[in-house]
């Protein structure tokens, strides 16, 4: 993936990395800070296990009426079930944070990543934001080190950028986000940071952030697991000089769009470097009553352990699909079911139709499989995306703290 550009950057923000020393080697510590207040938007996990900085910056969000500053995000540790002094380290993070960008405690976002039920030296990143924040630049390669700073299993930084006109001026989202296990979000994803130089009313952000996630971050899953440090926030800080977005307007859908193809690109590349991973599956499921029927199908295939170690061989074992949708407790008729495995019919009226193994093993093993279940029943869609698993998932969390 190339790297992203002074063209990509949106004007206003400035980025910085460091090592703080919270992992055992590479950078682990990042600030995004807008060189004015913006309008802030955020969704965080639904998990009831909560990290104390999602606690802490959802009531930010409140207590500043969506006015924010900065974020700034650590990796290597998710200052979760820490009781009150991992609580008490977040909101420690925050008042350094605005005393050294000259603004209030609750105009910071903090968030963390990382191993679960340890306790966070929160001394290292005391120690080391007087110098990030000095540090911060608004080019490409402070960007750059924001987005590998964030990861933890990752293998690959992850980021995306769109850009659109509004009344002739150039206005730009720009995104990256990290995550590669404990995926399934019920509201976002791991960490997802996204800015915009556009000029947007807190609500109607929100609103173009809540339906973007919807349709990407949401709509991914690798192994059925939510976070509790789940974060998706976007900063809007109107630095493109261009007219403010209002309403149901051209402007709104222009932006709205463009948000949701960012959060789209970077949702997918959460799959792609999903833990273990050799390949991309998107799952599509037709003909459903609902859409929530269609969805909650198209889950329960893209987490069956047997479909998705399936598609790491490249087995084109249908069955194991069909067994999975009929136990999503979803209603429909088996019988009038079909299903196309890498653009080939496998299985109409619920029964096999003949085709050549060998060949659809090979188009299986391309790195993006399409999986097309209809159910014949309605009219409702949905689009769910996934991986496979391979042996190296089990590797990868078999030894995640030692």
């Amino acid at each position: 993936m190339p790297r992203p550009g002074p063209q990509d950057l949106p004007r206003g923000f400035t980025f910085a990395a460091a090592s703080c020393g919270l992992k055992t080697s590479g950078l682990d510590l990042a600030a995004i800070v807008s060189e004015t207040p913006c309008t802030a938007a955020a969704m965080f996990t639904r998990n009831r296990v909560q990290a104390a900085p999602v606690v802490l910056s959802k009531d930010h969000l409140r207590r500043s009426r969506t006015r924010m500053t900065a974020i700034v995000v650590n990796s290597g540790n998710a200052n979760c079930a820490t009781g009150p002094s991992g609580y008490a380290a977040s909101t420690q993070t925050a008042r350094e944070a605005a005393r050294q960008l000259k603004c209030a405690p609750d105009q910071i976002l903090v968030c963390s990543t990382g191993v679960i039920g340890v306790p966070l030296k929160v001394g290292k990143i005391l120690g080391a934001l007087p110098a990030l924040v000095r540090a911060r630049k608004a080019t490409a390669p402070a960007f750059a080190k924001v987005t590998r700073a964030i990861m933890t299993t990752d293998t690959r930084p992850k980021w995306a950028a769109e850009q659109f006109l509004i009344g002739g001026k150039s206005v730009r989202i720009l995104g990256c986000t990290k995550g590669a296990g404990m995926i399934q979000p019920n509201m976002a994803t791991m960490l997802a940071f996204i800015v915009t130089d556009a000029a947007i009313t807190p609500k109607l952000l929100g609103s173009a952030l809540r339906d973007a996630v919807d349709g990407a971050f949401n709509a991914i899953t690798v192994d059925g697991d939510t976070s509790t440090n789940d974060t998706v926030a976007i900063l809007a800080n109107g630095a493109s000089k261009a007219r403010a977005i209002r309403g149901t307007t051209t402007d709104y859908a222009f932006f709205a769009e463009a948000l949701a193809k960012v959060c789209r690109r970077l949702a997918l590349a959460i799959v792609a470097d999903g833990e273990g991973a050799t390949r991309v599956i998107e799952i599509e499921v037709r003909g459903a009553k609902t859409e929530r029927d269609a969805k909650t199908i198209a889950r329960t295939i893209a987490n069956s352990p047997l479909v998705k170690t399936a598609l790491a061989g490249g087995d084109p074992n249908w069955g194991r699909i069909l067994a999975a949708a009929g136990r999503a407790g979803v209603q429909f008729e088996p019988s009038r079911v079909g299903i196309d495995l890498a653009g080939a019919r496998v299985c109409r009226n619920g029964l096999e139709v003949a085709f050549n193994e060998r060949k659809l093993h090979r188009k299986m093993l391309s790195k993006y499989v399409p999986i097309r279940m209809d159910l014949r029943s309605g009219r409702a869609t949905a689009r769910i995306w996934t991986c496979d698993f391979t042996g190296d998932y089990v590797r990868i969390n078999a030894s995640y703290r030692t």
